[in-house]
C-alpha cells in the first residue's frame, strides 16, 4: 500500500485567535473565483484566484504567514499553498475546513 503524504493545515480556531490578537501578522488569500468570493468570504481575505496566483504572488510578502482558503479547504487552497511554497513562501499553509468551515464555527 503506498504511503500517503499528510499535509498539515491551519486550524480555524487558531486563525480566529490570530486575527483577533495579531491581524497584521497574517495574510488570508481566497483562491476561489470572484463570484464565489463575492458570495461569501472571510473578512479581510484577498481574492486571488488559483489560476492567477503565480502571476500575482509578487503582491505578497514572503515574511508574512499566508493562509490560503477555498470553499471546503484542501482542494484549491492546498494546491495554492503548495504553489506558493515552490515560489519561496515558506510560511504558506491552507485553512482546514475552508470558508464554509469558518462560517460554520461562527454560527455555533
Amino acid at each position: 500500500m503506498p504511503e500517503q503524504k499528510i499535509t498539515p493545515c491551519f486550524r480555524i480556531a487558531d486563525l480566529q485567535q490570530l486575527k483577533k490578537q495579531s491581524p497584521d501578522q497574517v495574510t488570508i488569500i481566497d483562491v476561489r473565483n470572484p463570484e464565489e468570493y463575492a458570495a461569501k468570504h472571510i473578512s479581510g481575505a484577498i481574492n486571488i484566484p488559483l489560476g492567477e496566483l503565480e502571476n500575482r504572488s509578487n503582491e505578497l510578502s514572503k515574511q508574512s504567514l499566508i493562509i490560503t482558503v477555498c470553499g471546503k479547504g484542501g482542494g484549491r487552497s492546498a494546491a495554492a499553498a503548495e504553489k506558493l511554497k515552490q515560489q519561496g513562501f515558506t510560511k504558506a499553509i491552507f485553512l482546514c475546513g475552508g470558508t464554509f468551515g469558518w462560517y460554520d464555527t461562527i454560527k455555533q
